[in-house]
This record gives C-alpha cells, sequence and structure tokens, in this order.
C-alpha cells in the first residue's frame, strides 16, 4: 500500500481546545484513517512549522486525498499538507526510468533562442 507524510499545523482555535482538553489525537483521528482502508505506521508531536507529522499506508491517491480535506474542513488546522512517499525501490526505479525517457534539459543555444 502507498505510503503518505501527512503534516498538520493547529489553528490558534485548535490549540485553545486542546489546552482546555488535552487528548491524544492521533488516537482520536485513527478511526477515520481506518475507515478509509488506511493504517497509521507512526505520529510524533513536533515544533516548527507542523504541529503533528504522520506517516500512513494508505490505499490509494483519492483516500489519502479524502483524510487531508476532513482535517483541513474540521477547522482546528491552519496548515495541511500530505506528500505522497516513494519507498527506496520505488525511487531507484523511478531513477532508473527516468534515465530512458529520453528527456534532454535545454541547452545554452535553446534557451537563447
Amino acid at each position: 500500500m502507498p505510503h503518505y507524510l501527512h503534516q498538520v499545523a493547529y489553528s490558534r482555535e485548535g490549540w485553545e481546545a486542546l489546552v482546555k482538553h488535552p487528548q491524544d489525537r492521533i488516537e482520536a483521528v485513527r478511526p477515520a484513517i481506518e475507515k478509509l482502508g488506511g493504517k497509521i505506521k507512526s505520529a510524533w508531536f513536533a515544533f516548527g512549522e507542523y504541529d503533528v507529522v504522520v506517516i500512513t499506508e494508505m490505499p490509494d491517491n483519492v483516500s489519502a486525498a479524502a483524510i487531508a480535506i476532513a482535517f483541513a474542513g474540521g477547522g482546528a488546522c491552519k496548515a495541511v499538507q500530505t506528500t505522497p512517499l516513494l519507498s527506496v525501490q520505488e525511487a531507484v526505479q523511478a531513477m532508473k526510468k527516468a534515465g530512458e525517457s529520453g528527456y534532454r534539459p535545454a541547452s545554452a543555444s535553446a534557451r537563447a533562442a
């Protein structure tokens, strides 16, 4: 199953609610992810640009987009970013295919024209 990196930044209102009523939000979102056919592989709270980082396995891009839309539409988040992840083996396959693609970068003479 494909893996995804979900990064979530809480809004002021989201943090306000969590400070008033502390809770494990990872466990709170687990049922929604599982309802979409996914699994949480690992999750972390963080400080910096994003407050929560979750690695999931999801059946497909539509399911990954659905949970991202649900997160963003809930109102407690100011930013949600979802990144599809490649395994090392998939990345090597992509590199090989890139080498076979026939792509040629623009040359200096092509840029001047």
